[in-house]
């Protein structure tokens, strides 16, 4: 089923609402209504009791009653809605006024006030007939002058009080219907058009393809509540802009760095059977490439980390070491490819971390075999890891040329050389360009920094660690020849 459209939810909120307030407002005002009638009906009903029975006082017996008829009939005259009874002590009627036979009838269901007791609206009693229509009474005696007792009876027929009553109910339940409906299309109006844009919205997401990624949605014409959502997909545009155009240059940069290779196995095999040659050439050419092959392996697999380390979760193999013992394990493990390079290899320094062994070992192999590449012979590189307030900091420094300022940045990203012309002299055979890409990528998943300083004196690789506490040191481990395999 299809959810209903947020105008109309809306609008019928909206709509709910003013029924909702209608109902209240018009129930207490049709009870404040009742209760206000019902209170001046009684006191007019009290009124013509008191004065009727004021004018009984000083009738002298029954005789006189009827004599003084008219006088005691004009207490409820004006009035249709209210008559009067007058009766003996015997209950035969003396005076009758406005009494409807239906009325006449009724018994008082509770007894009179006493002659000499305050008449109040306590006093009066509903009455019903048979018709249904509500009465009110109130009954009192009348003290004659001859010690006689005449009870008086003031009777109000509420049936107008109920016409009215249901009019006015019928009125509040007809602008309670209507304001509903004003409120709904006024709604429904008020948010369609507060909605226009988040429409505008969607058009300009909508024109939004592969090749227009740099198009942002306009804040400036969206409500400010909407704004942090403007400027959410805005930013989220910006990255997928960016990470687009990485993904771009990394395919090119990756399908030019396999097509070298296999361009070289294709030259060579197409030369070696240009014509027949002897078998050790044969054999060169198959060594060629079967190097040419490793290059590819090694890419491959690094292409294949760089892709899995997108995942968040892919260093997950926490833990606490001493950063000082594992420097000196690499610098171990390097310690003959160093001799070969006529460089010297120096660690120093401890601090804790908290890493995945594996990952942290691979990073700085990568930044030691880089600079191994480029120190010269009888040169220094220097391992050093030591701690600051916030963080810590692992250095691999080697003497050497030094990197123009410029080109800082832009080492650590995918495929990148520093001869424009992607030949040799930016790097070292068998270097895929992924190495600090990958050191790069490493930091990132322990949520640190990877960074490069470079003067006359030395150039200096830096990753950046956040500070941990550790009470116990971790077991050392030695580095596997696996780990540089795919520098």
């Amino acid at each position: 089923m299809r959810p209903r459209s947020l105008t109309t939810t809306l609008a019928l909120a909206f709509a709910a609402t003013t029924l909702a307030v209608f109902g209240l407002v018009g129930t207490f005002v049709y009870l404040a209504l009742e209760q206000q009638v019902k209170v001046q009906d009684d006191l007019d009903i009290v009124l013509a009791a008191r004065h009727t029975r004021r004018l009984a006082d000083e009738l002298t017996d029954y005789g006189d009653i009827l004599r003084h008829r008219e006088r005691l009939e004009s207490q409820v005259l004006g009035n249709e809605a209210l008559s009067l009874r007058i009766s003996d002590s015997a209950g035969k009627t003396l005076v009758q006024h406005n009494v409807d036979p239906a009325i006449g009838t009724l018994e008082m269901p509770t007894a009179a006030v006493p002659a000499n007791a305050q008449i109040t609206e306590r006093a009066i009693a509903p009455l019903a007939i048979a018709t249904g229509a509500p009465i009110r009474a109130l009954a009192v005696d009348a003290a004659l002058q001859n010690g006689t007792i005449a009870t008086i009876v003031v009777m109000r027929d509420m049936h107008d009080r109920w016409l009215l009553l249901d009019r006015y109910r019928d009125k509040l339940q007809l602008a309670g219907v209507l304001g509903v409906l004003l409120a709904f299309c006024i709604g429904y109006f008020l948010v369609r058009r507060a909605m226009q844009p988040v429409r505008e919205m969607a058009v300009n997401a909508a024109s939004i393809t592969s090749d227009k990624l740099d198009t942002r949605i306009e804040a400036s014409r969206v409500p400010i509540e909407l704004e942090p959502l403007v400027v959410s997909l805005n930013g989220m545009l910006a990255r997928l802009e960016s990470s687009f155009q990485r993904l771009s240059q990394f395919t090119a940069d990756l399908a030019h760095d396999m097509r070298t290779p296999l361009s070289n196995m294709r030259g060579a095999m197409e030369v070696a059977l240009a014509r027949p040659r002897p078998v050790e050439e044969y054999q060169a050419t198959l060594e060629s490439g079967l190097e040419e092959c490793e290059r590819l392996s090694r890419m491959i697999e690094n292409v294949l980390f760089l892709a899995r380390a997108e995942h968040p979760q892919f260093a997950k193999n926490m833990r606490i070491i001493d950063g000082g013992k594992e420097l000196q394990h690499i610098a171990d493990y390097f310690e003959g490819l160093a001799d070969d390079a006529g460089v010297h290899i120096v660690a120093c320094g401890s601090a804790m971390l908290r890493v995945d062994v594996e990952l942290f070992r691979r990073a700085v192999s990568n930044l030691l075999a880089n600079a191994m590449r480029f120190t010269p012979a009888q040169g220094m590189i220097t391992l050093s890891i030591h701690s600051a307030e916030d963080r810590v900091r692992v250095c691999v420094e080697n003497e050497g040329a030094p990197i123009d300022p410029s080109l800082l940045e832009r080492i650590f990203d995918r495929f990148y050389r520093a001869d424009p012309s992607r030949g040799a002299s930016g790097t070292t055979a068998g270097s895929a360009g992924l190495g600090l890409a990958i050191v790069r990528t490493i930091m990132d998943l322990h949520g640190g920094r990877a960074h490069a300083e470079s003067d006359a004196r030395s150039t200096r690789f830096i990753l950046t660690f956040p500070v941990v506490e550790a009470s116990d040191l971790p077991e050392g481990g030695s580095i596997s020849r696996s780990q540089i395999s795919n520098l």
